[in-house]
């Protein structure tokens, strides 16, 4: 009896480029995702007033969440290829030169202006994006995988960022992430592709074949039909209830826990390796719960989730002051695991929601238009913390807010299902894109 050789197990290509967006998700979220462990060195360093560096990241994450939408419409015009490696390349040139700067200004145009340009082209409209052009199914579980990449560049860099700052300087740790970033653009020339039917192959799990834009503008301008998405959908009360839980979900992460978690652990006698290790934790857990929370988007519906996530993370928030210390207790273990789980579960309900309002063809941009408020969000709690802990000598005001905040996002998505969808209205469809 002759047996028949067993055929090579190979890789549907969807899943190839979906490591390669991973990691350039990583790449762009790395400096971003380590701004907080600069703080120190360039306060000493430079006499900088924590407000001042806050005003950096300020920028950073408002230029990041604007430019998030204009990319959105950029990436399904154009080449995802090009628009990545300069979004990498952004990145790289904005963390490789502050290692010159001697000038507040100028950490504010590199941190802000370079690094926000790069990592907002590079944000979660571009895995949107490829979740929508490369998988037909388990397009929630793709996109809880791009969701967690930022927090692997949480992971990944900041221990490695603060040990390196503590041992070397913080000039050799932005030199580290700016040399990471140039070494994924080769990447994007294979096994990444524009789109399916470009590598002549068939979406995962899908029947026909996805083509990419063909590079021909289409009519009217790219920022034209940006904003015209924009006032569209501001027409419909669903979408201010997406921008504004987003708005709030960008303020009590990226903005406040991100930037001021480890100023405000070394406020109470922590050392910032310890604060870094704790944050990198978050970092872990959030992978775990944002994959977990694509897997759910999949099954439960998305409104509902989002107002339990709100609402545990404003509970959790309340009693975040009195648990830190100079040593790592119990309680605080619980909170870094519950609130890494938490950390950006949002985001794949999100997605779905935006989907499921506003319809496949401009779910992208509408998505990206939410996600400006996030990071715009994001900027308001960086800055609004900075300048209450120089007011008050503390982050608790910071804390308490955010919690309220979360409190408020939570009851609003209780109203999102009444709401009227608005890709059922012949109007949104004149709005090019």
């Amino acid at each position: 009896m002759r047996l028949s050789s067993p055929k090579p197990l190979r890789i549907h290509r969807a899943w190839l480029v979906a490591i390669v967006t991973t990691l350039a998700l990583v790449a762009t979220a790395a400096f971003r995702s380590t701004t907080g462990a600069f703080f120190e060195p360039l306060e000493s360093e430079f006499g900088w007033l924590r407000s001042q560096l806050s005003t950096a990241v300020t920028i950073n994450l408002v230029v990041y969440g604007l430019a998030a939408p204009f990319a959105a419409t950029l990436l399904e015009r154009y080449s995802m290829r090009k628009v990545a490696a300069i979004a990498l390349a952004l990145v790289a040139s904005g963390a490789g030169l502050s290692v010159f700067i001697s000038q507040i200004w100028q950490l504010w145009v590199l941190w802000g202006v370079l690094v926000g340009l790069g990592t907002g082209a590079m944000a979660l409209v571009f895995g949107s994006v490829v979740a929508n052009r490369w998988f037909s199914e388990r397009r929630g579980l793709v996109m809880g995988i791009f969701s967690g990449a930022n927090a692997a560049g949480q992971l990944v860099f900041l221990p490695s960022i603060v040990v390196i700052i503590e041992q070397y300087s913080w000039r050799i740790a932005a030199l580290v992430v700016a040399v990471f970033a140039v070494l994924i653009i080769p990447l994007l020339r294979w096994p990444f592709a524009n789109s399916p039917a470009e590598a002549g192959v068939l979406p995962y799990g899908g029947t026909e074949a996805v083509a990419a834009p063909a590079g021909e503008p289409q009519q009217g301008s790219m920022a034209a039909a940006t904003l015209k998405a924009l006032f569209s959908a501001s027409r419909y009360p669903a979408f201010w209830v997406l921008a504004m839980t987003f708005w709030i979900c960008g303020w009590s992460t990226n903005g406040l826990v991100q930037t001021h978690f480890i100023p405000a652990a070394h406020d109470h006698g922590m050392p910032a390796t310890t604060a870094s290790g704790l944050l990198a934790l978050v970092g872990i857990f959030d992978i775990l719960g944002t994959i977990f929370s694509g897997w759910l988007t999949d099954r439960v519906r998305p409104w509902l989730l989002l107002a339990v996530y709100y609402a545990l993370r404003g509970l959790s928030l309340l009693f975040l002051h009195s648990l830190m210390g100079p040593t790592v207790e119990p309680l605080l273990w619980i909170f870094i695991i519950f609130y890494g789980l938490d950390w950006v579960a949002t985001v794949p309900p999100t997605v779905v929601l935006c989907r499921q309002y506003f319809g496949p063809v401009k779910a992208t941009v509408v998505f990206g238009w939410v996600f400006a408020f996030h990071m715009i969000g994001a900027g308001a709690g960086s800055l609004t913390a900075g300048l209450s802990r120089e007011t008050t000598g503390s982050y608790l005001a910071a804390w308490i807010t955010a919690a309220a905040l979360c409190f408020a996002a939570a009851v609003s998505l209780l109203f999102l299902p009444r709401m009227r969808k608005a890709y059922e209205d012949p109007q949104l469809e004149e709005v090019g894109v």
